[in-house]
């Protein structure tokens, strides 16, 4: 799968409520509850931990964006770097 099709599997694929020129914020929902409650705790974990991940997030955060928001987002990039160990059958390397 690609990287929004997984992201949407998992629940996190963003949603925009809007009608008209009537803008609201974007969520996320559906998919599965259970995997995105873990995503939610292994980005945590690998937010404090992990020094690539680590600066993924403060940049986003340095950035202006709210914790919340870098925090899914770094959900989806740990989403897409399973996806890649999965797809090649090779272990995760930083660098």
């Amino acid at each position: 799968l690609d990287r929004r099709q997984i992201a949407s599997l998992a629940g996190l694929a963003p949603w925009t409520r809007q009608s008209g020129t009537w803008k609201g914020k974007s969520f996320i929902g559906g998919g599965r509850g259970k995997v995105r409650a873990v995503l939610f705790m292994a980005a945590l974990v690998a937010s404090r931990h992990n020094p690539v991940i680590k600066a993924f997030r403060d940049r986003l955060v340095a950035q202006g964006k709210p914790k919340i928001v870098a925090t899914v987002a770094t959900m989806r990039k740990l989403l897409t770097i399973l996806n890649a160990i999965i797809r090649d059958k090779r272990p995760w390397q930083s660098a």
